[in-house]
């Protein structure tokens, strides 16, 4: 355990699990143990390659997807917004179940069949496009297959991590896929693009099915110690799970706050994703080409995030490493809200502006997810790391698709900037909780104090 203060014991929350203890991981590094690049650990080297190159594939896939919405399907604004929903569906309906299941499932097997039944579901796409049967339903059915096993395979990814990973690497092993991530985010669009005009839909998402495989078979490698499926004690039903887990969530003296820290920021993020394309290309005017720049910088940002999250992490302790992100996403927003920006400030200083604001944002993103993640990670007990996961992940899709909602009216009412200045408001709410917790003092599970 490490330097923050705890008010009641090992984990501070009384709790009546069955199945919660102590135990750490195999392997799980103590604070002597000397780090080391957590890219020649075998089991994560695996892991990461697999979700590198889905990463990638999904990138470029993305570009091929959007334009068969628009061009192929000819879908409805009312369509557009039911294909979206349909990825936050599942979530909603299943996640807290799937989290408890990935509790007592072997998450390693989960994580191989759902990714094989990605590339089932992606390589159906292209036989629909040959045979002239692709239409909104079946594009439909296909995004909430997808979802589905999204859900099933990001339950069981989060909690897998901590199993093949030195717990003091945790932080090194999220910041590395943070990076792919982000570098798949930036370049595979483009990519995408041109390979689209290139060699067409179709063989597109033929690619991105051979990738979903690749990255099952490289997932089928992780040696990983998982304890055998526990069977659940009589009389108890999978929503005695749930609630264990929902309470052990929010009765955790520094996770509580976590948590309540991310949903308030998930309600910031969603009111200001949603006005800021409308913002920057319909009132501001700024050119598509000039807007995609701005989107790249920003994903450099990203990468750079992640690159110094350790060290911040490491240096500032995991609480104060989250604050700092916390509060750094809010400058951006800020400027934007009140940046004397009209369509008639010319190209270059709009960019600027917005460039630099995008940079910032992704920056504080690279810092706070990787550390946040990581605390998560460490803090809670391998049994009840999917419920814990579940439950922030379910209530952060809720509040995101209230935010978002909520964004139209403050739009039509308030306008971009007031709106985008209410969603700087609430990140700053979202410091605030952490600033006032016991999280602020918290440091990374394993890490020398």
């Amino acid at each position: 355990m490490c330097g923050w203060d705890q008010p009641s014991g090992a984990h501070g929350v009384p709790t009546t699990l069955d199945s919660v203890s102590g135990e750490r991981p195999p392997g799980a590094a103590t604070a002597t143990t000397p780090p080391r690049e957590i890219l020649r650990h075998p089991a994560f080297a695996y892991f990461w390659g697999a979700t590198t190159i889905r990463a990638f594939g999904g990138a470029i896939a993305g570009v091929a997807f959007q334009v068969l919405v628009v061009t192929v399907v000819n879908a409805t604004p009312m369509q557009i917004s039911v294909l979206s929903a349909l990825g936050v569906v599942p979530y909603l309906f299943l996640g807290l179940i799937v989290g408890a299941l990935m509790d007592r499932w072997r998450r390693q097997r989960t994580l191989v069949l759902t990714t094989i039944g990605r590339a089932l579901t992606l390589a159906a796409i292209p036989v629909l496009l040959l045979l002239d049967a692709l239409d909104f339903r079946s594009l439909a059915a296909v995004v909430l297959v997808l979802g589905v096993l999204t859900l099933f395979g990001d339950s069981a990814s989060q909690p897998l991590l901590p199993r093949i990973v030195p717990q003091r690497s945790l932080v090194m092993a999220n910041a590395r896929l943070g990076q792919s991530q982000t570098v798949a985010e930036t370049t595979g669009p483009a990519l995408g693009g041109a390979l689209f005009t290139l060699v067409g839909a179709p063989t597109l998402f033929a690619f991105d099915a051979v990738i979903n495989l690749i990255a099952a078979g490289l997932q089928a490698r992780i040696r990983v110690d998982e304890p055998k499926p526990r069977p659940r004690p009589a009389g108890r039903h999978v929503g005695h799970d749930i609630a264990d887990g929902i309470r052990y969530t929010y009765r955790h003296p520094t996770l509580r706050p976590l948590a309540l820290s991310v949903h308030v920021w998930f309600l910031g993020n969603s009111i200001v994703t949603t006005v800021f394309a409308v913002f920057v290309l319909r009132q501001l005017a700024l050119p598509t080409w000039a807007y995609g720049v701005a989107l790249a910088i920003g994903g450099a940002g990203g990468f750079v995030g992640a690159m110094i999250a350790p060290r911040v992490g490491s240096g500032l302790g995991a609480g104060r490493a989250i604050l700092l992100g916390r509060v750094l996403v809010a400058v951006p927003w800020l400027v934007l809200a009140l940046a004397p920006l009209t369509a008639d400030s010319g190209v270059a200083a709009i960019l600027g502006v917005v460039a630099t604001a995008q940079f910032l944002y992704c920056l504080a993103m690279g810092i706070e997810d990787t550390n946040d993640i990581s605390y998560r990670q460490s803090v809670a007990p391998d049994a009840i790391q999917g419920r814990m996961n579940s439950t922030i992940r379910t209530v952060n899709r809720v509040v995101f698709l209230f935010g978002a909602l909520l964004a139209g009216p403050l739009m039509t009412l308030l306008g971009f900037q007031l709106t985008i200045g209410i969603g700087a408001g609430v990140f700053v709410v979202a410091a605030l909780v952490i600033a006032l917790s016991p999280l602020r003092d918290a440091r990374h599970e394993g890490a020398p104090d």
